[in-house]
């Protein structure tokens, strides 16, 4: 069964939220385009996503220098524990879509901290001598993403964005930017159509 992640990245719904109310559109229609895949869901303000801190970082210290898991402590367990599901999960689906909206050039806090947790060394990348080397390849994905201007794929989080996929090995990859509401609010309906249109394309075909 094909499995698909979708990823929140927003602490608003759908009526608040450009980025969301698009992803909510996506979502729906791709539910109508491919009843038999299961649908994952995160939601990185709610849901629970360690940060990369300093139990997360002493307890990768200490399991590279021979530690045994149950000697870590409680807290360290809890959190370990909880990354290995997320990147499991990660490493389990097939396609991923992503939602957020581009805020001071950049991803939310939130995102990032799910992004530390697939972006595991000897998982779902590796280091050689050549340089590093990603692991989980296979996967396609959507980023969908509100700017108040018109960026084009050029801002930080987009790059960003892109750039991390690709690292772990991700090569079908696309782009839906919902851009130039606060530019230019006259033309909000026109904008929000022309993205939910182009929504509902990529997910009868993604």
């Amino acid at each position: 069964m094909t499995k698909l992640l979708v990823v929140k990245a927003h602490p608003l719904n759908a009526d608040q939220s450009t980025s969301v109310q698009i992803l909510d559109v996506f979502v729906e229609k791709y539910k109508e385009t491919h009843p038999d895949d299961e649908i994952q869901y995160i939601d990185v303000f709610n849901d629970d996503i360690p940060e990369l801190d300093e139990d997360i970082l002493t307890s990768i210290i200490a399991l590279k220098e021979g530690k045994t898991f149950p000697e870590l402590t409680d807290a360290q367990q809890k959190k370990m524990t909880r990354m290995n599901e997320l990147t499991q999960q990660y490493i389990d689906v097939d396609k991923i879509v992503v939602a957020n909206a581009l805020w001071n050039l950049g991803i939310p806090s939130h995102l990032k901290s799910w992004i530390d947790n697939i972006c595991v060394s000897g998982v779902t990348f590796r280091y050689t001598e050549t340089g590093a080397e990603a692991l989980a390849h296979g996967k396609k994905a959507l980023h969908i993403q509100s700017n108040g201007g018109y960026f084009g794929g050029k801002d930080f989080s987009a790059q960003f964005l892109k750039g991390i996929f690709q690292f772990v090995g991700v090569e079908d990859y696309e782009q839906l930017f919902i851009e130039g509401i606060d530019f230019a609010p006259s033309k909000r309906e026109e904008i929000l159509e022309e993205a939910e249109k182009k929504a509902r394309l990529i997910a009868e075909i993604f």
